[in-house]
Order: C-alpha cells, then structure tokens, then sequence
C-alpha cells in the first residue's frame, strides 16, 4: 500500500460510528507498527529520517500548494494575523522543516541507554534501559510542521505516532504525512508508524481520548486552553500537557539597560504567535527611574500595544490601563502588559501567581538575584539574561520539538526523543532463587 492510497480522507457526512470504526482500525495499524519500529536498528531509522527529509523537499510544490489554500480558507474565517503566521509554510520554512528531519537522524540514538546499573548482595545485577513508549497520540492545532516535528522525534525514539491536525492546517497537514510515510517506505519500515488522523470532525478527538481500545499509550496536546482543557478532562491514558504561555520577562534592578532592551523586544517581538513569546514585562522599582521609560518606549516605538499599571502610564501617555486580566493573558499578539514590582520576592510571587510555569527570565547582574530567579520560579523553563523565546527544542539541541510540557511528569520542558522514551529493567542472574 503506498504512503498516499493508505491515507484514505473519512468524507464529510460519515456518522460518528463510521469515524469511530475507522480510528480504531487507525490504532490497530499503529500498534503493530510501533512493534516493528521499536525492534528496528538505529540505522534504519534513521535511514528513514533522511529519507523523510528527501521526500518534503522532493513533494514541496504540493505542500506549498495545500498551504496556500488553507490560508485562504483562513484569511476567509478572519483569523488573526498571529494564527495565520503559525499556519503559513513558504519555501524557507518548508526547508527548514525538511533540514530539522534530517538533524534528528543525526540525533544519538535515544533507545537501549544504561540508565543505571547497581548489582545487590546476592549477585543479581540490575539495569534500567530506555524503550520506546509505544503510541503517542498528538492532537495539534493551526502549526502543520508539528507534522514533521512530531513524526520524526516519534520515530527516532521507536514509537510510532497518531497526529490529529487542526482542521485549519488539515491539507497541509495531509500533504506532510504523506512525504513522512514515503520515507518510512523506503527505509523499509511500516508506514502506519506515522498516521495523520483522516477526518477535520471533533469526534476523532474523542476516540483518541478513550484510548482507541488500549493502543494509544500518550496524549500529546499542543494548543490553546480550550483544546487542552479538554484532553485533560477527558483524556483515559496518560497526557503530555502543553499549557499556554504567559512568559514574563524580569528587569532586575541591577540589570543592564541596553542587554535588558535587546532581551525585551527580542522575546516579545521576534515572533508573537509562539508560546515562548514573552507577555508580560517586570520592572524592579530599584531600576524604575532609568530603565521603565526607555523599555516602554521601545516596546511602542517597534509597533507593540503596551498595558500598564500606573508607573508604566505614567513614564509615557500611549501606555493604556491594565487590567487583572491582563497579567494572566496570553496574547500572541503584539500586546505586552508591563508592571513594576518592589524587588525579586514580589516579581517571582507574581509569575507564580499569574504565570503558566512555561518560560520566564531575568535579566540581571546580579549573580545571586538570578540564582535565586532559578531556582525559586516553578516553570518548566528559566532563563538568565536571554530570551524566552529560546523556548524551542531546536535551540536546546534536542533537534526539534512535540511541545513544551509544563507538566511535572517526566517530560518537561522541550519534549524531544529522550522524553519520548519510558524504561524497563534487565535483571541477570547465575541461578538465584529467593529464600
């Protein structure tokens, strides 16, 4: 069966007992793959990730034609500006998708690590090793290189992956899969170890919560509030959680001025859709005097709405009030709220309390004020004097991303092919038995 025929699209009209059948069917398929996969050597896998690579660039005319039309289909339903740069694919981006396959390849092979070892008293010696986890279902919205992303930390990890696109990016979603499972082919592995959910109906999403009979191991959500709220109410086997990102980045009042601009505008501004994108800027009052009024005014001057508490109205007239709400707010857009704080107890109490324990930074030179930043600030990731917006798999070197767990389970942070592995144990004996 080729890659294409084996994505067959479930037609709209078909009863949710039609949807329901065909996703099981769908689960059977990537169980038995996931057998093969995980027993597959390191070098046919990645033998498959080049290949995978080969086929989205070979099959980028037709990525970029399903592409395009999602974006007019979502230009038509008025999608913000910030979703529509999320859905957007051009030849730069698609190449850039196609070369972080091929990096994971390069990745060192995740599987068969001595995790740890011990021998007991009585002789028996005991090792822990990674494995696979075996399914992993990953329900995305709006980004269709998670596709891509997605498909290949699975693989490399020896799972196989069920991806169930949003209905925004569903073509070019399909198209992607597509060059995935060609490379599966011809690296000789089962295409079903990569399968895009054929069908845009919500119904879908509900089959996978209930596990598809027993062969979805993990659920992976990356999206916004109401997609995740509702695997984690609904979901019967484990999550992945991808909150939202509600990042904050804190000038400390010994913070350099220039750095701190850089820093600031850079994480707000590089990209304002990703969920790494910084939404709220703390001034300390220590530094207040010198360094509120230059931030502000560069977070207006680059084209960044600003909301701020009384000191930030008061450094500049365009700075319009802040609301409650606006310290819990994930914009993704070119919006910022800014307040000041009276010195790191109070900038940390606030991230806790508002914060999505995503991302957050300081900027400082104060050694022990980032110590404390670090070690105090309960979010999957903390950053000193640089970016959030290094919040991404690739920066990390991970070689790409499921999604950023804000969790406290063992995936935290980027979710890349380490996080993708569970353990068992290996016990070996000289004839033991126990008294």
């Amino acid at each position: 069966m080729t890659s294409d025929s084996a994505l067959r699209i479930i037609a709209t009209g078909e009863t949710d007992q039609d949807i329901g059948r065909a996703m099981q069917e769908l689960g059977r398929r990537a169980r038995a793959a996931a057998r093969k996969v995980a027993l597959s050597s390191a070098q046919q896998r990645n033998a498959a990730l080049r290949a995978m690579a080969d086929a989205l660039r070979t099959r980028a005319p037709r990525i970029l034609a399903a592409n395009a039309r999602d974006l007019a289909d979502g230009k038509a339903a008025s999608l913000s500006a910030a979703f529509i740069d999320r859905l957007a694919l051009d030849g730069t981006r698609l190449a850039a998708i196609a070369d972080a396959v091929a990096e994971v390849a390069e990745l060192p092979d995740p599987l068969g690590r001595v995790l740890a070892q011990w021998t007991r008293p009585n002789g028996l010696r005991f090792e822990r090793v990674a494995t696979p986890l075996g399914v992993i279902a990953v329900i995305f919205e709006s980004r269709p290189n998670v596709t891509a992303d997605a498909g290949a930390l699975c693989l490399k990890s020896g799972n196989a992956a069920i991806l169930r696109a949003g209905s925004d990016s569903f073509r070019s979603s399909t198209e992607i899969a597509a060059a995935m499972r060609e490379g599966l082919e011809a690296a000789g592995l089962p295409a079903d170890a990569i399968q895009l959910v054929p069908t845009r109906d919500r119904a879908a999403v509900g089959e996978i919560l209930a596990g598809l009979g027993g062969t979805v191991d993990v659920v992976v959500p990356r999206g916004g509030k109401s997609l995740v709220a509702r695997v984690q109410n609904e979901a019967r086997v484990p999550v992945f959680a991808h909150l939202d990102g509600n990042c904050h980045v804190y000038v400390d009042g010994a913070a350099d001025l220039a750095m701190a601009r850089e820093i600031l505008l850079n994480a707000k501004l590089r990209r304002t859709g990703v969920c790494g994108a910084a939404e709220t800027l703390l001034v300390d009052e220590a530094c207040a005097a010198t360094h509120l009024a230059p931030l502000v005014a560069a977070l207006l001057e680059a084209g960044c709405a600003v909301r701020g508490d009384a000191a930030a109205q008061a450094v500049d007239a365009r700075v319009t009030p802040a609301t409650e709400e606006d310290w819990a707010t994930e914009y993704l857009d070119r919006i910022i709220a800014v307040k000041t704080v009276p010195g790191l107890d109070a900038a940390i109490e606030h991230v806790e309390r508002y914060g999505s324990h995503h991302t957050d930074a300081i900027v400082t030179a104060d050694g022990a004020a980032a110590a404390r930043f670090l070690a105090e600030v309960d979010s999957a990731i903390v950053v000193h004097n640089a970016s959030t917006q290094f919040a991404d798999g690739g920066e990390f070197g991970f070689g790409a991303e499921i999604g950023i767990a804000t969790g406290r389970m063992h995936a935290r942070g980027p979710v890349g092919v380490e996080q993708l592995c569970s353990f068992k144990y290996r016990v070996h004996g000289s004839g033991q038995t126990r008294p």
